[in-house]
């Protein structure tokens, strides 16, 4: 387990020239798949993140330019992706904006952006790799949550993104009984605080943020050919944190 053998595989992450979306595309490279490298605007980064990919092992790498808010452009990055590589196997909807600011200081435009990326992107990339999916009775698609979305977690602070990340795990948990007689599997993994993440709280479990493995590790699981009965869960990275006690 958390080595699957991903040879002859087609793996989109989405915002995959950053942070965690990097470290998950590079492990998929480590593995033998074909992997293709999305970005909205960071072009330098993709090229340098694809030359990484081939150097761990990719059997064949690209970057694909999209913004996943956008209908027509995630069907032109599907479209890019599968002239090159093949259908997309594997699905990994990473890419979410983050505002932390109270709800009320957030311009409308910021609001907007934060439910559109983290949410509405999830939606349009998932709907558009589930036809090829379905046809060849095969996929995996996992959702990057954020660890106690489940439990109703809501703050002034950041609230956009709360509600964005519950809306991500409702439509996991929807589109695994969607797809449940499909050969398909969409599941979620939620961290807490990651080693890059933008704002740090002054006590951490375990005295430290999760590292780029400790979410790569269930990711990978995921993707395991022995996981295929497994659909629908979300794994919370998040070293045992209760926000109940804050």
């Amino acid at each position: 387990m958390n080595d699957p053998d991903l040879s002859g595989r087609t793996v989109l992450v989405t915002g995959s020239s950053t942070g965690i979306g990097r470290e998950v595309l590079l492990a998929t490279a480590a593995r033998g798949a074909k992997t293709a490298v999305h970005y909205h605007t960071s072009a330098d980064a993709a090229r340098d993140v694809a030359a990484t990919a081939d150097e761990r092992g990719a059997e064949a790498t690209m970057t694909v330019q999209g913004d996943v808010t956008d209908p027509d452009s995630v069907d032109g990055l599907f479209s890019a992706v599968e002239s090159e590589l093949g259908p997309v196997d594997v699905l990994v909807n990473n890419v979410g904006d983050f505002a932390p600011a109270h709800w009320a200081d957030l311009e409308f435009d910021t609001w907007n952006r934060v439910l559109e990326t983290n949410l509405n992107g999830t939606y349009l990339c998932s709907k558009r790799a589930l036809p090829a999916m379905r046809e060849a009775d095969d996929g995996r698609i996992v959702n990057v949550g954020y660890a106690s979305s489940e439990k109703g977690l809501v703050s002034p602070k950041n609230f956009p993104y709360f509600v964005a990340k519950a809306g991500v795990l409702m439509f996991t948990r929807m589109l695994a009984a969607d797809t449940s007689d499909d050969g398909i599997t969409v599941n979620a993994v939620s961290p807490y605080v990651v080693e890059n993440s933008a704002e740090f709280p002054e006590e951490l479990p375990r005295d430290r943020p999760a590292s780029f493995d400790d979410v790569v590790a269930p990711v990978l699981f995921f993707l395991d050919a022995d996981s295929g009965y497994v659909s629908g869960e979300n794994i919370e990275v998040d070293g045992g944190w209760l926000p109940e006690t804050v």
